[in-house]
């Protein structure tokens, strides 16, 4: 059993855990604006508590995206800079896939389309099939950013992420829904068949996965889509 850390600060929800055999060590709490000044002192004490130095890691797991732009370069830098001093190789998770697999861990959803609320009257998604694509979910494409109208969910498929009180039944209404976040747990879970497939990287080339290239509206595009959302849905042409 690898010895592992593993993090996610891409929600506003903070998640940290560390394997150390058959031993798990576990901490979450609010993240957001705070994760950039608590996060390291929460993994020395995962760390102390699990009886391991950072040098003993097998691997730093953390969640490389898709999420806040924020939350992902504090995961990213604080992933660095201790594989950079530990000399320990690091394992870019996808935010998506972790959801994934905390659905199909918490309720045992197979096929599970995951999304995350990326702010903005927009989603990330992506989709993952265990019962296909074996312990990694076989991801049937590269994460999407996309309104919520035009997410497609195959009739059977699980919804699963943290979008669901945004977007309401604009979202997939018909599709069984899963309220989960991208956790250190499921990253934990993920890791073994990651290091197998050889998804690890030195320091130097792990890198945030954005999927949007900016990160808020302009004032026009704010009025724009409060205007639309006042004007309500189109009339029909009765002639």
């Amino acid at each position: 059993m690898p010895r592992l850390l593993a993090f996610d600060t891409s929600t506003e929800h903070l998640s940290v855990a560390v394997r150390h055999g058959e031993r798990l060590f576990t901490h979450s709490g609010a993240g957001g604006a705070q994760a950039s000044s608590t996060l390291i002192p929460l993994i020395l004490q995962l760390l102390a508590e699990a009886g391991l130095e950072l040098a003993a890691l097998d691997a730093i797991a953390f969640g490389r995206g898709p999420g806040s732009f924020t939350g992902l370069r504090t995961a990213c830098s604080v992933a660095q800079g201790l594989a950079f001093g530990a000399g320990v190789p690091l394992l870019p998770v996808d935010t998506l896939l972790a959801v994934a697999e905390e659905a199909r861990h918490a309720f045992g959803a197979r096929q599970v389309v995951a999304v995350l609320d990326a702010r903005m009257d927009q989603l990330y998604a992506a989709r993952y099939d265990f019962d296909g694509g074996g312990a990694l979910g076989g991801a049937d494409s590269e994460p999407l950013l996309l309104a919520p109208e035009a997410l497609e969910v195959p009739a059977g498929w699980s919804l699963a992420g943290n979008a669901f009180a945004a977007y309401g039944p604009r979202l997939a209404p018909a599709a069984a829904r899963h309220e989960v976040l991208p956790t250190a747990t499921a990253m934990l879970r993920l890791a073994p068949a990651l290091l197998a497939a050889g998804r690890t990287v030195d320091a130097a080339h792990a890198w945030p996965l954005y999927v949007r290239d900016k990160v808020a509206q302009t004032t026009d595009e704010r009025a724009a889509i409060k205007a639309a959302a006042l004007a309500g849905p189109p009339v029909a042409n009765q002639s």
